[in-house]
């Protein structure tokens, strides 16, 4: 037989050291290991194109036939060739692939029963699973692939792992990523356990106005059961198992298309709502129906709390009527936040929200009849909500806490160290996507993977591994910080600092094949750290300096070499267009040419609109050129946007509906503008109107300023069970450096927790520090994160980010360095150090609290010039 390379998913590479752990301890006389030791060779799923039978009983659950039916159409698109479906077991003439729940297969019950099968480490376990090849399994069957789930979930997740294997991406249909023909697919025979590390795993479409909201009613006619039947297999297909619906008015899940809830129960999702709808009941159904004399009222419990209970009760009446004592599967909000996500009425009692809670879960073993604590519940402590938890909030033990970010990325809260279990235990809402201040951010993806890295990592080592769930906004253009999280969710023991490193290339491979995967890496890394130095909403032509003009020529400055960036990276990535087969191209425009060329002609926009503003004040005639230059690149804006829309037969029409220039407030503008220029003309003389500027390099570097990237540190000393580390790209340049493992009590000088920098001042004089941060909170809620700086043998002095997120106005001190912080990205500090000699000093940085990461050190003995990025470092 022809030799044909395994394929591995991400997945498991990442889960690798994990689950070795699992294998070594199993004995060596174990059932699962003898079936290996029978024979070494693969398994062939498909072998010289033909496919393996696949088996799945008729008393399967659906979620387990819908599994079945995607790896068999998964088949199909890879080898042409669709297997057999049978729905028992008997005798065949090849290779037979047996899925089922244990406990619930009479074929796979019977292995266990005869002793062909150790199923003790995933008996009774939440969604694990276990996959084995066993030799001769039944009369007539010669060898089979077997796939158990401890549930329907874990079942239907060994299948999705199988899908990847066979080389069909989570994203074949919400990307159009196509499928390498393949004759032969070999699955290894060594025995797989797996099982989630987190709960319950998903994400929220959210600010779905207009693009999805626009694009769903073009392609299926609105936001129906259709639609979601393609979004509930991509969260599972990644491994996902929790949903919250889109909901901006006038949406409602449940009551909208009544197929939507048993699509998602049918397909194993389980279902929630956001944040601030409680009780399975979507916002806008409080504003229909009002003529019965129940809905429409205060949003008041206080003035209205009985028909709000009869609302809420609903909600739970609806999750119950699956029939013969079954619920729809579902994760429940309680709680209350304002309507429409507003805040609670001020003067709102920590005793009124417990007594709401209490009251809502009366109504849930009420309808139930089964104690509330059966039923899954959270509690989302969300912004004004997370304050009256910090004033001594007590919730249900059984209630999982729901801590959020700020909105822009930075967790706000997190369980204290050494905190004790809790029943619900605790979870994380994060963002992709945000409306409200300082800036509406909707249209690109502008997350790092390395910054959700760095923040999950420590929630998960906090403690919160009950629920991450993401705002992802329209799903599109979020693929490649979703996929990432929903993988990390998974197991995020396995996601260390190295897989991390990895991600994007396998991330290639999977999507683009192996040949071009470390380019487009390294592409896709680059866009995300360049998109998220600032949101793109809040680019225009005042966000970065332009450098100096003569007569002769123009000196771009920090704004030019940021387009710098960007040109050469759209460069970068147009050279790999040209090397991807046909197939690839609509995919490939989705998933890196759409958002690098989008981004950087934002750039190009903008900073010839500055150009034309600055040169046109002093009535010079190179402005016109800046002019028409900018107005190109308005009009390639929206060519690029009609493309979007008309790929694939114009499946994604409407997608890219977003609005993304010329804010003037945080909310979007009305209609995509182009910015304002001013063409000089009159006395001008026609060649001077039309002259094209020339320009010249800015200068290297300033004398008296010496900058170090974190990750060029000289010397580490490490602590106790602390080891510095850098993440490459983590930030607004080269990366950041901060001490693993996260989530460890504080450090103090003593314990000699630092790095050092040898630098070389070359005007001596009185020095000043600056430390480039990026943006963290303070999840203790002690005042602020707390690192330290001194230089030689000068006592330390400890610096502090005090940050207040605030969903409001920025009126105090905490608020506005907050609002400055995740406009820029980062966080400046600077510690005044005294008089400094030229010649070598040793620049010291200290580790004093978790959860700061370093991006870049400045050592000035001149005031520093006016820059986005901060001095470049040598």
């Amino acid at each position: 037989m022809k030799a044909t390379t395994t394929l591995l998913s991400r997945r498991r590479l990442l889960a690798g050291a994990a689950t070795a752990g699992i294998l070594a301890a199993l004995s060596t006389s174990s059932p699962i290991l003898a079936a290996v030791a029978s024979r070494n060779r693969a398994f062939p799923l498909i072998a010289n194109g033909l496919p393996a039978t696949l088996v799945v009983e008729q008393s399967a659950d659906s979620a387990v036939h819908f599994a079945a039916k995607c790896l068999a159409d998964d088949i199909k698109r890879t080898s042409g060739r669709s297997p057999q479906v049978r729905i028992d077991m008997v005798a065949t003439d090849g290779p037979v692939v047996l899925i089922g729940v244990l406990g619930q297969s009479p074929a796979i019950d019977a292995l266990v029963a005869g002793r062909r099968i150790d199923v003790s480490r995933i008996r009774g376990q939440w969604e694990a699973y276990l996959r084995l090849v066993i030799d001769k399994p039944f009369p007539g069957v010669e060898e089979a692939l077997v796939i158990m789930g401890a549930d329907r979930r874990g079942a239907a997740f060994a299948v999705y792992d199988l899908c990847e294997q066979v080389g069909v991406s989570a994203w074949h249909w919400f990307a159009d990523v196509p499928v390498q023909r393949r004759n032969n697919v070999y699955i290894p025979r060594e025995p797989w356990v797996d099982q989630p590390k987190v709960r319950y795993r998903g994400f929220f479409i959210n600010d779905e106005n207009p693009c999805f909201s626009g694009w769903a009613q073009k392609k299926f006619g609105g936001i129906n059961s259709a639609m979601y039947a393609h979004v509930f297999e991509l969260l599972l297909r990644m491994k996902g198992n929790y949903l919250w619906p889109a909901m901006w008015a006038p949406k409602a899940f449940a009551a909208d298309d009544p197929e939507n809830m048993i699509v998602a129960d049918a397909m194993g999702v389980v279902m929630g709502n956001s944040h601030h709808e409680p009780m399975l009941r979507a916002q806008d159904e409080w504003h229909r129906h009002t003529e019965q004399g129940i809905t429409g009222g205060p949003w008041n419990y206080v003035t209205n709390g009985e028909n709000l209970r009869a609302f809420w009760r609903g909600g739970i009446e609806r999750m119950v009527s699956k029939g013969k004592g079954q619920v729809y599967e579902s994760l429940v909000t309680v709680g209350m936040r304002g309507d429409g996500d507003e805040a609670m009425v001020e003067g709102t009692a920590t005793e009124l929200l417990e007594r709401i809670v209490a009251d809502q879960r009366k109504i849930i073993a009420e309808v139930t009849k089964k104690p509330a604590s059966e039923t899954p519940q959270l509690w989302a402590l969300y912004k004004e909500v997370q304050d009256y938890y910090d004033r001594g909030m007590k919730a249900p033990d059984d209630v999982t806490l729901l801590f959020a970010d700020d909105n822009w990325g930075q967790i706000r809260r997190l369980p204290p160290l050494g905190a004790p279990p809790r029943q619900g235990g605790y979870g994380v809402y994060y963002h992709f996507d945000y409306v409200g201040v300082p800036r509406n951010y909707k249209w690109l993806n502008t997350n790092q993977i390395e910054k959700v890295w760095q923040q999950m990592d420590l929630a998960y080592r906090r403690g919160a591994r009950q629920i991450w769930i993401a705002n992802v906004g329209d799903i599109k253009p979020m693929e490649f910080p979703l996929g990432f999280f929903l993988s990390m969710a998974w197991n995020p023991e396995a996601m260390t600092a190295e897989a991390l490193r990895a991600y994007p290339q396998a991330w290639a491979r999977a999507s683009f094949g192996a040949a071009l995967a470390a380019e487009i890496g390294d592409i896709i890394t680059t866009y995300s750290k360049l998109a998220a130095r600032r949101k793109p909403e809040l680019i225009d032509q005042d966000s970065f300096p332009l450098g100096k003009v003569t007569a002769d020529a123009l000196d771009g400055g920090e704004f030019g070499q940021m387009v710098d960036e960007w040109n050469a990276l759209e460069t970068r990535m147009l050279a790999v267009r040209g090397k991807l087969p046909p197939e690839q191209a609509d995919a490939y425009y989705q998933l890196l040419e759409f958002p690098v060329s989008a981004m950087a002609n934002l750039y190009r926009l903008y900073y010839c609109t500055a150009w034309n503003r600055k040169l046109a004040a002093s009535n010079d005639a190179r402005a016109n050129y800046f002019a028409t230059e900018a107005e190109a690149a308005y009009a390639r804006d929206g060519a690029l946007t009609e493309r979007y829309h008309t790929i694939n037969g114009g499946k994604w029409d409407g997608m890219m509906n977003q609005v993304h220039m010329n804010y003037v407030i945080w909310n979007d503008p009305t209609q995509q503008t182009m910015p304002s220029i001013i063409r000089v003309g009159g006395d001008t003389p026609d060649g001077k109107r039309r002259r094209q500027p020339t320009f010249v390099p800015a200068p290297a570097r300033h004398p008296g300023i010496v900058a170090r990237e974190a990750g060029t540190f000289d010397r580490a000393h490490h602590g106790p069970g602390l080891r510095w580390t850098s993440i490459p790209n983590l930030g607004r340049t080269a990366g950041g450096v901060l001490a693993l493992p996260q989530g460890q009590a504080a450090t103090s000088e003593r314990d000699g927790v630092r790095l050092e920098y040898d630098m070389v001042v070359d005007r001596p004089g009185a020095a000043t520090l600056t430390l480039f941060l990026t943006p963290t909170l303070d999840t203790l809620g002690h005042g602020g994160l707390r690192i330290g700086v001194s230089v030689d043998d000068r006592p330390l002095q400890p610096l502090t980010v005090r940050l207040e997120a605030t969903g409001g106005t920025q009126d105090t001190p905490g608020k506005q360095a907050w609002a400055d912080a995740v406009r820029d990205n980062i966080v400046r500090l600077s510690a005044e150090l005294g008089p400094l000699t030229a010649g070598r000093h040793v620049v010291k940085i200290w580790r004093l609290d978790d959860n700061v990461v370093l991006q870049k050190v400045v050592l000035a003995t001149v005031p520093l010039p006016p820059s986005y990025l901060g001095p470049v470092a040598a």
